[in-house]
């Protein structure tokens, strides 16, 4: 994929379909009527979030209330809810907590698939939008500050050199299509890697290359294979804290710039949900 344009809408149809990775999936026929083939629009939405420092800007936004009672999930977990009602949408938005032992974020595919397992479950979303900090190449585009909407994700850190193993390590599927919310916000679109390390390993950087990536994350990829496994469509919103092949060390650039950064995420998942409200899955 070139490099994504300021247009991304006419980026995203620009895109060859016969670009789709053998390992995505067809829409199931729910999906690809929309909104559970009714013409009803999208009401419930699940954000999942990986850090509470993305989550709570977007909770005072919408006002969300958080689910106190425990019922939701299984006892002991860590995870936190909060909902509440916006418009025309009931919204869910589910971080993965504290980790029980060390106080910190659970950050991670492992946190991130059991939570949106979970979440899908309890909840029944009709869309799911992944929000997040990523990390982006200058070679492919990126620069600080800038939010995506993910085209494509892939794993760049399960590497199984077997016949037919090493397709199903990537895991590359196509994320849910939104030509119009893509033209609406004028986000940027790139494909999205994704891996449990903050940095990057030579072994990483040449997948990641493999995926012809612009952004890189640690729970993208992780919620794109629940949600196909389960039938949710979903969306990727991602802003980029550092640059991967710049010259600062990543975990500095990224400390530096995450409460910024996270300012223009939010501010674009608030648009993505204000465009989301009153509409169904095939009007995005």
């Amino acid at each position: 994929m070139t490099p994504p344009e300021d247009n991304a809408g006419e980026a995203a149809a620009a895109e060859d379909a016969s670009s789709q990775p053998e390992m995505a999936r067809a829409p199931s026929p729910e999906m690809a009527a929309g909104c559970g083939g009714d013409g009803r629009p999208v009401s419930t939405v699940l954000i999942i979030i990986a850090m509470q420092t993305e989550a709570l800007p977007l909770v005072n936004k919408f006002q969300l209330s958080e689910d106190t009672d425990g019922s939701l999930f299984p006892k002991g977990v860590p995870w936190v809810r909060y909902h509440g009602r916006y418009k025309e949408l009931d919204i869910n938005l589910v971080w993965p907590g504290k980790d029980l032992v060390l106080g910190v974020d659970s950050v991670g595919t492992i946190s991130a698939s059991l939570v949106t397992y979970a979440s899908i479950q309890a909840l029944k979303p009709d869309l799911i939008i992944n929000a997040g900090t990523a990390g982006g190449f200058k070679a492919k585009g990126a620069c600080v500050g800038d939010v995506y909407l993910a085209s494509d994700v892939a794993f760049h850190d399960r590497r199984i050199p077997i016949p037919v193993f090493d397709m199903y390590g990537i895991g590359a599927r196509r994320t849910f299509s939104t030509p119009n919310l893509l033209k609406e916000l004028n986000l940027k679109v790139g494909k999205l890697s994704t891996g449990d390390s903050l940095d990057m390993l030579p072994q990483d950087e040449a997948s990641i290359q493999a995926n012809d990536a612009t952004i890189k994350d640690m729970e993208g990829a992780a919620v794109a294979y629940v949600a196909d496994l389960l039938s949710v469509p979903a969306i990727f919103v991602k802003a980029v804290t550092d640059i991967v092949d710049g010259e600062k060390p990543t975990s500095e650039e990224f400390l530096q710039n995450l409460i910024a950064v996270t300012a223009a995420l939010d501010q674009a998942v608030s648009q993505v949900i204000d465009f989301l409200s009153g509409k169904c899955l095939t009007e995005l």
